[in-house]
């Protein structure tokens, strides 16, 4: 008995390792064929990047602090920087004045429509839910909120970036695993994702980029030289 029970630890070990593997190198690496969306938007180029990402922390769930929110903000906004030319990250106190050009992330049950944050590009803000992660802390305690704070940022992000259709590649920060049809998602191996943590990453992926980067036009030469 504990010689199977040994194997089987084994086994499980080694497919976790492998299912790893597989993800980081689908995070890495785009191939032309992988990239796809469900088709539920459309993808449009942003007239204008962000100047500015102005946080706003009134509001926020009491394990966020602020630093810890402004850093995930800030590790969002330098992935997409790979896009085209990223703004700053700030820190707007609750009642000072928001500076212009800026889009402003801040914590609103009303704006996030019971989601973990949703994007609203004509009003310039990302809006993150206060009541959806306290459900998340109530159900799912040991759950790393901050992984889901990073995703959710990350993907909203690339909307202000045009990214308005989901991807189809499970991993990509702008996926979703499944469509209003029951559709799944697809991970190179063909397999769907499975474990207690999620498939998809937590900033933008390769596929994720050079999406942006064609819609947007940016060639990387140009951005490698300073121009």
């Amino acid at each position: 008995m504990a010689t199977t029970l040994l194997l089987t630890a084994a086994c499980a070990a080694l497919a976790a390792g492998a299912y790893e593997r597989l993800r980081q190198q689908e995070i890495a690496q785009c191939l032309p064929q992988e990239m796809a969306t469900w088709g539920d938007g459309r993808d449009r180029p942003t007239p204008v990047l962000p100047a500015q990402w102005a946080y706003r922390h009134d509001g926020a769930p009491p394990w966020f602090d602020a630093p810890r929110v402004l850093a995930a903000i800030q590790r969002a906004a330098e992935a997409w920087g790979a896009c085209g030319p990223t703004g700053a990250v700030v820190l707007v106190e609750a009642g000072a004045r928001l500076p212009e050009a800026a889009v402003v992330v801040q914590w609103s049950d009303s704006g996030s429509r019971a989601n973990f944050g949703l994007a609203h590009l004509g009003e310039r803000t990302l809006a993150l839910g206060p009541a959806a992660f306290r459900l998340l802390d109530s159900r799912n305690p040991a759950h790393p909120a901050g992984d889901t704070l990073q995703m959710v940022l990350s993907h909203e992000m690339g909307h202000f970036y045009g990214l308005m259709s989901h991807s189809r590649r499970c991993v990509d920060v702008m996926s979703y695993y499944t469509n209003a049809q029951g559709e799944r998602c697809s991970t190179r191996d063909g397999h769907w994702p499975v474990g207690s943590t999620d498939y998809r990453a937590l900033l933008p992926t390769a596929c994720d980029i050079a999406r942006c980067q064609a819609l947007n036009n940016v060639a990387v030469t140009a951005r490698a030289a300073g121009r």
